[in-house]
């Protein structure tokens, strides 16, 4: 299954260090493991549970992700070299992980899509987290995954944690205000 993940999802090939990408794969697998997903249902999760009836994948939404922070690395070096640099492992590993939660948040029942018994207990930020830490990843990939949405606001952020916060939500917010009935 890790071959056919990384074919899936094929940013995480990007990931240059061979033990922090096979750390992801595990971390990745293990989370659909435990939500009881399949390969294929990631293009069938919703990203998000806030639109009704979305349309958009969470396989597509990481990506998506994934591809912004990249993009916005690519500006930040540019212009600010100077003064810190982005480890695009780090970047790349905390954005490709960045919703991973969800896969433990969310459950299929007949009625659709909606929040576990996790996922209504705990958001996806503390389960991908967790998940991060149990599987040996560093501190800066579980810091990016437990500050990239609100749960963030009133914290520290990392550079690469404010990349891929503002890449999740120029990916979510722009659709919520479109999609919303």
């Amino acid at each position: 299954m890790k071959e056919q993940l990384q074919d899936k999802f094929p940013e995480i090939k990007l990931i240059t260090d061979k033990k922090l990408r096979s750390k992801t794969v595990s971390a990745f697998i293990e989370a659909m493991t435990v939500g009881g997903w399949r390969l294929e249902d990631l293009d069938r999760l919703p990203f998000t549970l806030h639109i009704p009836n979305n349309p958009v994948s969470l396989l597509h939404h990481m990506r998506g992700v994934v591809q912004t922070a990249l993009k916005i690395a690519d500006v930040v070096e540019e212009f600010y070299n100077p003064y810190y640099r982005i480890d695009r492992d780090i970047l790349l590993c905390g954005a490709i992980l960045h919703d991973v939660g969800k896969l433990m948040e969310y459950m299929e029942s007949e009625k659709g899509f909606a929040k576990s018994h996790v996922g209504r207990i705990m958001r996806h930020p503390f389960s991908g987290a967790a998940l991060a830490m149990k599987h040996g990843l560093p501190d800066e990939v579980q810091h990016i995954i437990a500050t990239h949405a609100q749960e963030g606001d009133d914290g520290y952020r990392t550079p690469a944690s404010v990349i891929v916060h503002h890449a999740d939500f120029i990916n979510f917010e722009p659709l919520r205000d479109l999609l919303k009935p």
